[in-house]
C-alpha cells in the first residue's frame, strides 16, 4: 500500500509538473505573451522547488513523511481548483509555484521512503527506476489528457483550462491513498538537535567534492531533460508545422520514451555496471540528435493532419528519451546508497535544488536559443551538456572508487 502511495502521488504530479510544456504553448496561443515570457513558467515550478527543498528538506523527517505528502497535495489541490476560476497567466504562474512547493515535499518524502522499503544498493536503483518509470507513465497520460481538453481551430478558446478539474479529483484519490498508507515515521538523529543543526547538516554535505560532482551531473542532465521536453511541443508546432493538438500528442512519445527507458533500466541495472550503461546512454543520446534533426530541416506546413501522416522527425526525436531515462535516477541510486539513510533526507533535498536549478536553466536557454537562433540550433545545443555529463560520470566514478564505495 505504501509503494502504491507513493507511485500515485508521483503520477499525479507527473501530469502537472511536465503539463509545462503544453501550457507554455497555450499561454503563447492564449494568451498572446512570448516565449522568454512564457518560460518563466518554468522558473515559477523549478525555484520554487529549489526554495522550499532548500529550507525544509532536512525538516521532513521530524514532521513525518505522511503529514509532508498530504500537505503537499492539499496545496496543489486548491490551486488546481481555483485556476479555472482565475484563467489567466498570472493564475498559471501562481498554480506553477504551488505545484513546485509541493512537489519538493513529495519529492523528498519519496526518495527518503524509496529508502526505508529496500535494502541493498540493486533493491534501491530497481524501485526507484520503477517509481521514476511511473513518473513517466503520469508524464505520457498527461499529454494526451491536456490534448482532449484542447480545441486545436481556436487559439483563443480557454475550455482547455477545466482539465484542472479532472486533475483535482485525482488529487482526491491520491489523499485517501496516502492517509490508509502505513507509512512508517522516519529515522531520526538525537533529539536535543536542533533544526536548524538539520539544515546546516544539508549544507556540509555540499563540502564533499563527490557530491558536488554528483549534484553538477543532476545539474547537467536535468537542463537537457527540461531543455527538450518543456519545447518539444512549441518545436513540433513551429518546426515541423503540426496542429497544436498533434504537437501535444506525439510529445507524449518523448514521455513514453523515458517511461520504457527507465522500467528497463530498472531491471537490466540488476545484472550490469551502470557506469558503462549510463555512458552507453550518452552515447545513444548523441547519435540519435545528430541523426534526426537535419530531418527537420525545410519541411512543409498544411500536410499533417493526423498523427499518422506526421514526418519522420516527429517521431524519432523525442526517441532520445529512451536513452537519457536511466540517467538521473540510477546516479540518484548510486549516490543515495552510498550514504547512511539518516541523511536520504537532507541530500535528496540537494538533489531536488540542483534538480530544480538545471530544469529552470534548461527552459529558459533553450527558450531564449530559440526565439533568437531558432528550434534547431537550440536543440543542437544539448549535445554541450552530454559531453559534460560524460566527463562528470568520470570524475564521479573515480571518487566513489577512492571512497570504497
Amino acid at each position: 500500500m505504501t509503494i502504491f502511495a507513493l507511485a500515485a502521488s508521483y503520477f499525479i504530479f507527473a501530469i502537472l509538473l511536465n503539463s509545462v510544456g503544453t501550457v507554455i504553448l497555450q499561454s503563447i496561443n492564449n494568451f498572446d505573451i512570448s516565449k522568454p515570457q512564457a518560460s518563466t513558467l518554468e522558473g515559477f515550478k523549478d525555484l520554487s522547488i529549489a526554495i522550499v527543498s532548500f529550507g525544509v528538506a532536512s525538516f521532513i523527517p521530524r514532521i513525518g513523511y505522511k503529514v509532508a505528502l498530504l500537505a503537499a497535495l492539499i496545496l496543489v489541490g486548491v490551486a488546481c481548483f481555483l485556476t479555472p476560476l482565475f484563467a489567466g497567466f498570472g493564475m498559471i504562474q501562481i498554480l506553477f509555484a504551488c505545484i513546485g512547493c509541493a512537489f519538493a515535499l513529495i519529492k523528498v518524502s519519496v526518495y527518503a521512503l524509496v529508502g526505508q522499503l529496500t535494502h541493498d544498493t540493486k533493491g534501491h536503483a530497481a524501485l526507484l527506476n520503477s517509481i521514476e518509470g511511473i513518473f513517466m507513465l503520469g508524464v505520457l497520460s498527461g499529454y494526451w489528457i491536456f490534448s482532449a481538453f484542447i480545441d486545436a481551430t481556436s487559439s483563443a478558446d480557454q475550455t482547455w483550462l477545466n482539465v484542472y478539474y479532472l486533475l483535482f479529483g485525482g488529487i482526491l484519490i491520491v489523499i485517501i491513498s496516502v492517509i490508509f498508507a502505513p507509512i512508517a515515521r522516519p529515522q531520526q538523529g538525537p533529539k536535543s538537535s536542533p533544526m536548524l543543526h538539520d539544515f546546516v547538516d544539508m549544507l556540509k554535505l555540499t563540502y564533499q567534492p563527490l557530491v558536488l560532482i554528483f549534484v553538477l551531473s543532476i545539474f547537467l542532465y536535468v537542463l537537457i531533460e527540461q531543455g527538450i521536453g518543456t519545447w518539444l511541443p512549441t518545436f513540433n508546432n513551429e518546426i515541423l508545422h503540426l496542429p497544436v493538438d498533434i504537437s501535444i500528442q506525439l510529445t507524449s512519445i518523448f514521455a513514453a520514451a523515458i517511461a520504457l527507458g527507465r522500467l528497463a533500466a530498472g531491471q537490466i541495472l540488476r545484472l550490469v555496471n551502470w557506469y558503462a550503461f549510463l555512458n552507453i546512454c550518452l552515447a545513444g543520446m548523441t547519435i540519435l540528435m545528430l541523426l534526426c534533426l537535419p530531418l527537420a530541416r525545410n519541411l512543409q506546413g498544411g500536410i499533417t493532419t493526423s498523427i499518422f501522416t506526421a514526418p519522420i522527425a516527429a517521431y524519432l526525436l523525442p526517441l532520445i528519451g529512451f536513452f537519457m531515462a536511466p540517467i538521473y535516477p540510477a546516479l540518484n541510486s548510486v549516490m543515495l546508497s552510498a550514504l547512511p539513510k539518516i541523511q536520504h533526507a537532507p541530500m535528496t533535498g540537494l538533489i531536488v535544488v540542483f534538480s530544480a536549478l538545471g530544469g529552470t536553466t534548461g527552459s529558459l536557454l533553450t527558450g531564449y536559443i530559440f526565439a533568437v537562433f531558432g528550434g534547431q540550433n537550440a536543440f543542437y545545443m544539448a549535445i554541450i551538456p552530454i559531453v559534460g555529463i560524460a566527463l562528470a560520470l568520470y570524475f564521479f566514478r573515480s571518487k566513489m572508487n577512492n571512497v570504497g564505495a
